[in-house]
C-alpha cells in the first residue's frame, strides 16, 4: 500500500457569531424539516468542486473530492442534472467526485437507487457506502449497487486494537469489499496501532484525525503545497 493522498471529503459547518462552529448533527436535520438541504446540499456540492477545480488550475496534483448526500438530496427529482450541471460550471471532471450515501439512505427504496446509482457511475461519478455496517442492507443488495467503495464505520475502528470483536468485524468487511471488487476505505483512524492493522488487512484507504484534522481550503493548500501529500484527508469548509 502507498501513502498519497488520494483524496479529500468535503464537511460543512454552521459559523454561529456566538457558538462558533456548529457540527451539522445538530443542524441537518433542521434543514430537512424546514427544506433547506437540498439548496444547502446544493450549496456544497458547487464549493467542494469548485475548490477542487481551482487547486488543479494551480497545478496541484488532482485529487478526488468526497461530497455526503443527505436522504432528501438523494431522491430529490432533479439530483442528476443538478450534480452534471455543477461539474460544467465548475469544469471539473466527473471522476474527481465521489458521492457518499448511507445504507439507510439507499434501503428506503432499492429500485430508485439502483437506478440513481447505475446513472451516476454511467457518468464516470464514483460512488461510496458511508458508515458500513451500521445499517440493515443485505449482502444481495450490496451486490446489486453499483457502488464504487465501502467505508468501515469509525465505531469498529475505535477499538479495533482492544477488541476481537470489532476486528472480526473489519477485516470480514474488507475481504468483503474485496471479494465484489470494491474498495474500502476506513474511517476515524486516530492511532498508529489501528493504522498498521488496517494495512496489513490490506485496507485501500484510511482516514482520520492520525493523518489530520478537518481543516479549511487553506489549510489544505498549504498541506499540498508542503508536500504532505501521505494519506486520505478531509476538508472542512
Amino acid at each position: 500500500m502507498t501513502e498519497t493522498l488520494v483524496g479529500a471529503e468535503a464537511l460543512v459547518r454552521w459559523r454561529h457569531p456566538e457558538r462558533g462552529l456548529i457540527s451539522p448533527a445538530e443542524f441537518i436535520t433542521v434543514a430537512e424539516d424546514c427544506g433547506l438541504i437540498v439548496p444547502l446540499g446544493e450549496w456544497v456540492l458547487r464549493a467542494a468542486c469548485r475548490q477542487n477545480r481551482a487547486w488543479q488550475r494551480l497545478g496541484l496534483p488532482p485529487i478526488r473530492m468526497a461530497v455526503n448526500l443527505s436522504a432528501v438530496q438523494f431522491l430529490y427529482r432533479d439530483l442528476i442534472d443538478k450534480i452534471m450541471s455543477c461539474l460544467v460550471e465548475c469544469d471539473m471532471q466527473a471522476d474527481y467526485l465521489e458521492l457518499e450515501i448511507t445504507e439507510g439512505i439507499l434501503m428506503r427504496d432499492t429500485e430508485t437507487a439502483t437506478t440513481l446509482l447505475r446513472r451516476l457511475s454511467e457518468e464516470g461519478i464514483s460512488i461510496a457506502v458511508d458508515d458500513f455496517g451500521t445499517g440493515y442492507s443485505s449482502m444481495a443488495y450490496l451486490k446489486r449497487f453499483p457502488v464504487t467503495k465501502i467505508k468501515i464505520d469509525r465505531a469498529f475502528v475505535a477499538d479495533l486494537t482492544k477488541d476481537r470483536g470489532d476486528a472480526a468485524i473489519v477485516n470480514a468487511i474488507i475481504k468483503l469489499g474485496h471479494g465484489l471488487g470494491l474498495r474500502v476505505s476506513a474511517e476515524g483512524v486516530e492511532t498508529a496501532e489501528q493504522m498498521w492493522h488496517l494495512r496489513r488487512q490490506g485496507c485501500n484507504e484510511l482516514q482520520g484525525y492520525y493523518f489530520g484534522r478537518p481543516m479549511p481550503a487553506e489549510g489544505l493548500e498549504q498541506y499540498l503545497r508542503m508536500g504532505k501529500r501521505d494519506h486520505t484527508g478531509s476538508l472542512a469548509g
